[in-house]
């Protein structure tokens, strides 16, 4: 194995020290290239030509752009493998969450296949499973129950007693879900037409994850009453959820027995062959598909051993075979329900286009995230006409389709088929399964989703804040129901945004000896804040919404309270008039006897001026604002103002005078620069606030310098008219280059660096 030097590299770079204007001239700044207008644009994209067209069709038709590359030698048996797989799966989890929904299990099976077969057409991602799903299937349950509760469907039965027109009330309620589901479709594909997938960023996976962990707790107490074989009452609106436990609480001595028997049997079965595929995953080629067997075997014992008759076991009642003809949902429910549907429309492109960016980082393919806005709208939307409810990835099928195998979405055509044949055929002979039977497969496959509340130790000791993100997402979803914690947690995760936008981390950085880098003076030990220059840094980018703070911050950690200089600069310059009419009166023949009295009185005044100045700035110093270097160390003897103060062995902190421009400074620091390279962009309260800067450090003699600025910055300031006011000789390229510039200037540039201005590293 070949040895590899561990010694550092070193460097040295030759340079002159570069402003933008100079950076301008080396770099040769031009226009090379134009930007298109909106109107060359516009003109571009209706021009028609058979490039142009390939180009829609093969973006907006996704299939048309793999489908005739698809190799069958490498995928055609794995895809096979895998498209049974995931339709085995299908089948009872498509009956299981239809009850969530509360619908028929035959809607379930429909929505495992139609939508499936859009996705395979429409979608990006090659490895998810399209259909039914926990989440959307209690949320789409959520609307249904409560635009058709039972009460609104009681006749009067033969005995005279309040009977639910079963019937009545499972076709209204499928009318709903299927308007619902186009709703949300709709939006879904307006939202793609327009480019609006990067929506998905905002949904952070902190609030994703909580989300789908607060539903799971929705999701396991609407099982609990086919468990235990009871019926609670309904509630909705906020703490439903805690009503409804407290109901079924109250409803246990009530539990029967032998449904309750069949849901424990069910699920110790399911819990331990799935742990045994879990441990096992490697070594067995296809999984045990254990949730077929538990419902063909529960369906064969109820059906042939007679105890659905001896101890009337709820169970999933007639399958119709076949379909039904295609029939538009009524559009007359939309106003009723746009506040679902929107809920719907982002949660599920949500976990689609999430599962859907895992994959394609695993398996290095893109996934087009405004294509698979409009794939899961037109999934919806063609599917809610053939009485399908709203669908989206499902996290245990995604990984089923994948470890099995599958390469691409032919595995999504293989399981369509197979549940084709399931309805056609073979749907109708699962009427006896127990509906306790499917709630365990429910319950099963929430393990997943259970598992997520690891991600809370997990981000108390990474991440803080979005330990707080999903905290009020699980705990607003828990609490509030699903579509209005799914907005209080988008509001709560946008004021985390804010928020961190008000408070960034400020920062004086100090050079590290004998380099050209420049580091936090509080994180780093051994770095040297450079005499007279404070470097100031913000982490975040400066805008309106904290463009105050960072001119609050800029004079608390530089020492330097502008108001109170501007002030104790103005009783100088009167005091100092004071002084000259005082001196002309000296001149006068007939003050000649006073002349030594004077002198005396106008010493003691100039002392006490400069003791009143030297107490301010070591309050300043005292109370936070900044470090007071060591080399600037005020003499009391010293009674005149230091006209060499820049020299080596006599600096005064208190006052100097710049020997070039004559001025003098009532300050430590005599330049200030501002390290704004984190700053993407500026607005007009940025330029504004920059611009007052300037002017108002300018009065106390402290010179501003900007550096690291980005050109796209350097292009906004331009056209705010910045530096016809400020030259772009106090804009350089680095910090390093203004501190070098600065140290020439005076002089000084012998106190840390050479006269040669060379860095080595």
């Amino acid at each position: 194995m070949e040895r590899i030097d561990q010694s550092p590299v070193k460097y040295a770079v030759h340079r002159d020290v570069l402003d933008e204007l100079g950076l301008e001239e080396v770099a040769q700044k031009g226009t090379w290239s134009i930007k298109p207008t909106v109107g060359d644009k516009v003109k571009e994209s209706l021009r028609c030509s058979v490039p142009s067209l390939k180009h829609i069709l093969l973006t907006w038709i996704p299939i048309l752009s793999w489908l005739p590359k698809y190799s069958f030698r490498e995928n055609i048996l794995g895809d096979v493998v895998s498209g049974c797989s995931v339709g085995i799966m299908h089948l009872p989890q498509g009956m299981a969450y239809a009850l969530l929904a509360s619908l028929g299990p035959v809607y379930g099976l429909y929505t495992s296949l139609f939508p499936v077969l859009v996705y395979v057409i429409f979608g990006t991602s090659r490895h998810v499973s399209i259909g039914t799903f926990a989440v959307i299937s209690i949320m789409v349950g959520s609307v249904t129950e409560r635009l058709a509760p039972d009460e609104a469907f009681y006749f009067n039965g033969t005995n005279g007693s309040l009977t639910v027109n079963i019937d009545a009330r499972d076709a209204y309620r499928v009318q709903m879900a299927c308007s619902v589901t186009l709703l949300s479709g709709i939006f879904q594909i307006l939202l793609g037409v327009v480019r609006f997938g990067f929506v998905a960023t905002y949904l952070s996976e902190p609030l994703v994850r909580g989300y789908t962990t607060g539903a799971a707790c929705h999701v396991c107490v609407s099982q609990l009453k086919y468990l235990f074989g009871v019926k609670p009452a309904r509630f909705t609106g906020p703490f439903s959820l805690i009503y409804t436990i407290v109901e079924i609480c109250r409803l246990l001595p009530q539990t029967r027995v032998p449904e309750l028997v069949v849901s424990l049997v069910a699920l110790a079965v399911l819990i331990v062959v799935k742990e045994i595929n879990a441990c096992y995953s490697k070594k067995l080629p296809l999984p045990v598909p254990i949730e077929l067997i538990v419902v063909i075997g529960a369906t064969i014992i109820i059906h042939f051993c007679g105890v659905r008759e001896d101890y009337l076991i709820d169970v999933v009642g007639e399958i119709p075979s076949g379909f039904k003809a295609p029939r538009t949902p009524d559009i007359t429910f939309f106003s009723q329900l746009i506040g679902d549907a929107i809920a719907v429309a982002i949660v599920s492109y949500a976990i689609t286009i999430s599962l859907g960016k895992t994959f394609g980082l695993k398996y290095g393919y893109k996934v087009d995230s405004n294509q698979e806005l409009i794939a899961v709208g037109l999934s919806n939307t063609i599917g809610s006409f053939f009485q399908c409810y709203a669908v989206t990835a499902s996290l245990s099928r995604s990984l089923v389709q994948e470890s099995t195998g599958g390469n691409t979405q032919i595995a999504g055509v293989v399981s369509s088929l197979l549940m084709l044949i399931m309805v056609i055929k073979i749907g109708s002979l699962f009427e006896d399964l127990p509906k306790a039977v499917l709630s365990t497969i429910v319950f099963v496959n929430l393990k997943g989703m259970f598992r997520q509340f690891m991600d809370v130790p997990l981000l108390w000791k990474t991440n803080k804040v979005d330990l707080l993100v999903w905290l009020v997402t699980f705990i607003s979803t828990v609490l509030f129901n699903l579509d209005l914690g799914l907005a209080l947690s988008v509001g709560f995760s946008m004021l985390t945004l804010i928020f961190k936008t008000q408070l960034p981390h400020y920062s004086i950085l100090g050079n590290v000896p004998s380099t050209d880098l420049y580091l936090d003076t509080e994180a780093f030990r051994q770095v040297n804040e450079i005499p007279g220059i404070k470097i100031f840094r913000s982490s975040a980018t400066i805008c309106f919404t904290n463009a105050e703070l960072f001119l609050e911050a800029l004079q608390q950690r530089s020492g330097l309270d502008v108001r109170k200089l501007q002030m104790e600069k103005k009783k100088r310059a009167k005091q100092e008039k004071m002084a000259k009419k005082e001196k002309g009166l000296l001149d006068h023949p007939c003050n000649s006897t006073s002349s030594s009295k004077v002198s005396e009185l106008n010493k003691e005044k100039n002392l006490s001026m400069h003791k009143d100045v030297a107490i301010f700035l070591t309050n300043t110093s005292s109370n936070g604002f900044g470090h007071v270097n060591s080399a600037y160390q005020y003499d009391a003897t010293t009674s005149e103002i230091d006209s060499g103060c820049h020299s080596e062995n006599n600096l005064t902190p208190i006052l100097y005078e710049d020997e070039k421009d004559g001025r003098t400074c009532m300050s430590v620091t005599h330049s200030i620069i501002l390290d704004i390279s984190t700053t993407g962009f500026v607005d007009t309260v940025t330029v504004k606030m920059l611009k007052n800067i300037f002017g108002d450090f300018a009065d106390v003699d402290v010179d501003i310098y900007l550096a690291g600025c980005q050109a796209c910055v350097v292009e906004q300031l331009e056209k705010a008219a910045f530096f016809e006011s400020i030259p772009k000789t106090r804009l350089f390229v680095t910090v390093h280059d203004a501190v070098l510039h600065i140290l020439r200037k005076l002089g000084q540039t012998d106190i840390i660096f050479d006269a040669s201005c060379d860095t080595q590293m």
